[in-house]
């Protein structure tokens, strides 16, 4: 759908989100997706006739991106904490790419699949792909659909996790491997208790699970903490010292990506919103997938 420049102007009075509570946030979206024309949550038809993932409407708005030492979990990387202006409005994946999504992709590009590794199924995250077959499976869906998909920046995933929360998740301070698909070996709040003795409140689980599983944040968006961690297209970063403020990538050459949102194989604390870890640019693994953004 095409959309006039007057009308994405008129959704950037851009508020600061964390003054708003969670019927505003959900509000600010509804708003947004009714000038567009749109539902709040929608899929692209391709020129196959299938649908592309599912996407929900994100609003401009401002935040406070990263943590402070206050916050349990907290590593170096995520200093300093700082207002990030996200200035135009963009809409991303509801979910993580799948295997049944990725799999309509490899079927008609001939994409090949090396059978020496670990794959995916169904629903779960499509893993063990590099930066590069996220960049041509994003190039692919585009020309099925006629709109532009990319990756988000590590501005615009972490503000669409949080979707106006200044916790260190979206459902809070406190999370257990009921909300979280962390390794629940090591848990958040026994850790930040300093207990040195517990039980794992969830059955340790070596993979990821299917998308949706847990609550989705008031934005709609399924499992942003843990199962996989998330590709950006932002390059790694050791801090936030100088970073730009309106939610763009920094003009830096690194051989690193930042990724966000832990795993089921990584401790909870990698799960928060302000987390992040740096990924080569080639590498895959078992434990890394990817989310889709498409420009409104």
């Amino acid at each position: 759908m095409d959309v006039s420049e007057n009308t994405l102007q008129s959704t950037t009075s851009k508020p600061f989100l964390p003054e708003l509570n969670g019927t505003a946030i959900i509000e600010l979206q509804k708003e947004l997706a009714q000038e567009l024309g749109l539902p709040v949550h929608f899929s692209d038809t391709m020129k196959n006739g299938s649908k592309a993932p599912e996407l929900a409407i994100i609003p401009a708005g401002q935040y406070e991106m990263g943590s402070t030492e206050n916050e349990f979990g907290h590593f170096k990387e995520e200093y300093p904490q700082h207002y990030s202006h996200i200035t135009t409005p963009f809409a991303i994946g509801r979910f993580t790419v799948t295997a049944d999504d990725f799999e309509q992709f490899r079927n008609d590009t001939e994409w090949h699949l090396r059978p020496e590794l670990i794959w995916s199924k169904g629903k779960e995250p499509v893993i063990n792909i590099r930066y590069h077959d996220a960049q041509l499976y994003l190039d692919w869906l585009s020309k099925q659909t006629g709109q532009r998909y990319r990756l988000p920046t590590e501005s615009e995933w972490e503000y669409a996790a949080r979707a106006g929360t200044t916790t260190a998740f979206h459902y809070g301070d406190d999370v257990t491997c009921k909300e979280v698909h962390f390794n629940a070996l090591f848990p958040y709040n026994e850790a930040k208790q300093k207990k040195r003795w517990y039980l794992p409140r969830c059955t340790p689980m070596a993979q990821a699970i299917e998308v949706g599983t847990k609550a989705p944040n008031d934005w709609g968006l399924y499992d942003v903490h843990g199962n996989v961690w998330e590709m950006t297209s932002t390059p790694w970063h050791d801090t936030h010292l100088n970073a730009n403020r309106d939610g763009s990538n920094p003009d830096k050459i690194s051989n690193w990506i930042v990724t966000k949102g832990g795993s089921w194989f990584d401790a909870a604390v990698w799960a928060r919103s302000a987390s992040r870890k740096k990924r080569l640019y080639d590498e895959m693994d078992t434990n890394l997938g990817f989310r889709v953004v498409r420009e409104l």
